[in-house]
């Protein structure tokens, strides 16, 4: 079976799918690319399937090169057969090959390689292939290394365990035994500090490892690494030991067979044991680390797409105690028009003022929603700004808004660029308020790993988070569209197909020649070459094109069949709703047979035509908007809230309902049977929940789904 039937039958899609994004691929198309404008070539496939194939087939490749390099050197030693090459061919993992490859490889230097280098080789032979071999044969072997019989008897076992190491078959049968049937022990450590009990579920258990689930790897292998806990894998030994001894064993009458016996076991023991469950918890870890990142690109995918609330004047308030809240006023398109600062908090405690300086802002300026930041002084700050809304009867509403990496954005040189006369907590201000009017735009500015919405980040391998997370944001760019005019470099970098060196060109063109005027004149950019603009302009919108198209999800190649269907249905006024409702009904089909195109490319001119000049982010909930204030001393079990998904993790949800730290939705409190809580929510949602329990010693709460709702 080749490698593209193995990806196929791994995908559960047809290999002609896999060929054509391959090929698609090799020739410079970019994911969002094909996704989005090839549809008909790749069968539909999204995204996240192409990076599977694009990474699985890769994987593939340098399997089947490992095992022609690993054939290679075994038949440079003349010791490859029919069988062992047939073997290896049928490897599926790269742990087999290297299993099968383990004998034949160059060795540092053990017990076993000393003891052969010391010509005791050919004497393990003989005792391990004939019933009787007397002392004095054995003491032909003594050496100035070896120079008693008991100490060449200990070399002899030396080799043999290492040949029970090497055993591809038994290390295979070992991984078998460990991962189907073994469990995972985990006890605390004598001198372990653990003065918060972080890990006390973890002090004295065993789990299946079958069914042990990701986030409780990544916790044992924290406690492990902070030398508090001690972890080993349990299996059973028996059924490894009498297949090695039946391997091994040839005559179980020789007058050697303690020592055959005592080498099996040290090989087992010293050698394969250890060994193997090495790689059984390095495999262990690495399903763990690859579902930790598929959660965090997840939560952040949904981060990214938080509908904007546009043409809206927003005040942006970063919280703090002993420094004071900064507060930054932005206009509708996030201009900055207006800075201060307030110290309603101790240890300075000037409340009145404060109240003043608000209330002052809030009828010079049209501010409709304060956006306070969710860290230090964030509940404080939220009481604050509800006094004033309730006791000068203010229609303002506010929200609370996640303001991860916000500081590391602040301290940036983008934004020392942006604001150099700003202090880092003022351009944090800034920073906070542009989350709520375009959270897209503004989020694309930070580190994604500095976001902050995965489970155990840190523990996870900074590269392939990274490029995981990087191609998460590129993906959630290109699901939107970008507005040429408007958007910055940093945003256009992340448009498909377009360089740094392009997206730069791009701004710069605009500030010497002013507004771009249609997606033609994009041609006329220098580092827009052909290919660049194939890939990228399908994501680039110009609003006030006189080609209405030029607006829209629908790429230029696409325009004249466009154009026939709009004929075709009489539509004038493509952002006219009334008449473009007329292509609900469109048969796509007949559609594709009349202009003699294909169901995909028809599917989505119809869609984009449709949706107008609809936000793709319009389809999700909006923040929550408030005006008043919720304590934990408010709350009574059974109440029934409303609250706003801040992250999703293998166990459970936390949810913002107003309260200082976030609720837990155990998984086990949603309102079916679920492997994982993201079949349900996602960050940004808003759902409605029940109180079942609160601790007022610990300051939790915890909650019961009931349903998603729209605010």
């Amino acid at each position: 079976m080749n490698i593209i039937e193995n990806i196929a039958i791994q995908l559960n899609i047809k290999a002609s799918q896999i060929t054509n994004t391959l090929n698609l691929l090799s020739e410079g198309n970019t994911v969002p690319f094909i996704a989005r404008y090839r549809k008909e070539v790749t069968g539909g496939l999204d995204e996240e399937i192409i990076r599977i194939i694009d990474e699985t087939y890769q994987y593939q490749t340098n399997l089947t090169k490992r095992k022609e390099d690993v054939k290679r050197l075994i038949a440079v030693q003349d010791k490859l057969t029919d069988e062992l090459s047939e073997a290896i061919d049928r490897c599926e993992k790269l742990i087999e090959v290297e299993d099968l490859y383990r004998p034949y490889q160059q060795k540092r230097k053990t017990r076993a390689s000393k003891a052969i280098n010391a010509g005791l080789k050919p004497l393990a032979e003989t005792i391990l292939n004939t019933e009787i071999v007397n002392d004095n044969e054995i003491e032909l072997y003594i050496c100035d290394e070896y120079n008693t019989l008991e100490s060449v008897i200990q070399g002899v076992k030396d080799i043999i365990a290492e040949i029970v190491s090497d055993d591809a078959n038994i290390r295979t049968r070992v991984r078998k035994e460990m991962l189907e049937f073994g469990s995972i022990e985990t006890k605390i450590k004598k001198d372990a500090d653990d003065p918060q009990k972080i890990y006390e579920l973890y002090y004295d258990k065993q789990e299946k490892v079958k069914s042990i689930v990701p986030h409780r790897i990544m916790a044992i292998n924290r406690g492990e690494n902070e030398k508090i806990l001690n972890v080993k894998i349990l299996f059973n030994n028996e059924i490894i030991e009498n297949i090695a001894f039946n391997k091994v064993i040839k005559y179980r009458h020789s007058n050697k067979i303690h020592d055959i016996k005592e080498a099996i076991l040290d090989g087992l023991t010293r050698l394969v044991y250890p060994s193997v469950e090495r790689e059984v918890r390095n495999e262990l870890t690495e399903v763990a680390h690859e579902k930790s990142i598929d959660i965090f690109s997840l939560n952040l995918e949904k981060l990214l797409l938080q509908p904007p609330l546009n043409n809206k004047v927003i005040l942006g308030v970063d919280p703090a105690y002993r420094t004071g809240c900064k507060l930054a006023v932005i206009d509708e398109v996030s201009k900055l028009i207006d800075i201060a600062v307030i110290y309603p908090h101790p240890p300075i405690n000037k409340v009145n003022d404060a109240k003043k300086i608000i209330v002052e802002i809030l009828k010079k300026y049209p501010i409709e929603i304060i956006a306070i930041g969710n860290g230090t002084a964030s509940r404080e700050t939220e009481k604050f700004i509800a006094d004033v809304i309730n006791e000068n009867n203010l229609t303002v509403k506010y929200t609370i808004v996640s303001e991860a990496g916000a500081s590391v954005y602040s301290a940036s040189t983008l934004a020392k660029e942006e604001f150099p006369d700003l202090s880092v907590e003022q351009r944090s201000a800034i920073s906070i308020a542009r989350r709520v009017i375009d959270p897209l735009s503004e989020l694309i500015k930070i580190d994604p790993k500095s976001i902050g919405v995965g489970q155990y980040q840190h523990d996870l391998p900074e590269k392939r988070l990274t490029q995981r997370l990087d191609f998460t944001v590129e993906k959630a760019v290109n699901k939107v569209g970008v507005n040429i005019n408007h958007a910055s470099a940093k945003l256009l970098q992340k448009v498909s197909g377009l360089s740094v060196a392009a997206a730069n060109s791009i701004v710069k063109y605009r500030e010497e020649n002013g507004k771009i005027q249609n997606r033609n004149e994009i041609k006329k950019i220098p580092k827009i070459g052909d290919k660049t603009y194939t890939q990228a302009i399908g994501f680039l919108r110009v609003l006030d094109s006189s080609n209405c198209l030029d607006a829209t999800s629908i790429h230029p190649e696409s325009y004249v069949l466009a154009n026939q269907i709009l004929s075709h249905f009489n539509i004038k006024d493509i952002f006219n709703k009334d008449e473009t409702e007329i292509l609900k009904n469109a048969n796509i089909n007949e559609l594709a047979e009349k202009f003699n195109s294909d169901m995909y490319t028809i599917q989505d001119i119809i869609n984009a035509i449709r949706n107008g000049l609809r936000d793709y982010r319009e389809q999700f909930d909006a923040p929550i908007l408030k005006s008043s204030i919720l304590t934990i001393h408010d709350l009574k079990l059974n109440d029934i809230l409303q609250g706003v998904v801040r992250n999703v993790v293998d166990f459970g949800s936390f949810v913002d309902i107003g309260l200082k730290n976030d609720a837990l939705i155990h998984i086990s409190k949603f309102n079916k049977r679920i492997k994982h809580p993201s079949e349900i929510v996602a960050v940004g949602d808003i759902i409605e929940v029940k109180i079942i329990d609160i601790d007022l010693e610990k300051n939790k709460v915890s909650l019961k789904f009931i349903k998603k709702t729209k605010n």
